[in-house]
């Protein structure tokens, strides 16, 4: 398993979110290979990294 440093970047919250604190996800850009994933609300929680095909896939099905 590879460890990650993302304690010093700059996630991106989903376009979807707004301003009440809704269920949203924030990602990480420019990390190869992976997207790191976590909940907006919990900032300090885990962290889920994807591999990017696999989040590419994930983000056409949902758009279509």
């Amino acid at each position: 398993m590879r460890a990650y440093d993302l304690s010093n970047d700059h996630w991106r919250k989903s376009s979807y979110s707004n301003g009440e604190g809704g269920s949203c996800v924030e990602v990480l850009d420019d990390v190869p290979g992976v997207v790191p994933v976590r909940d907006s609300k919990v900032t300090d929680g885990p962290v889920l990294v994807v591999p990017a095909a696999a989040w590419s896939v994930f983000v056409a099905g949902i758009a279509g």
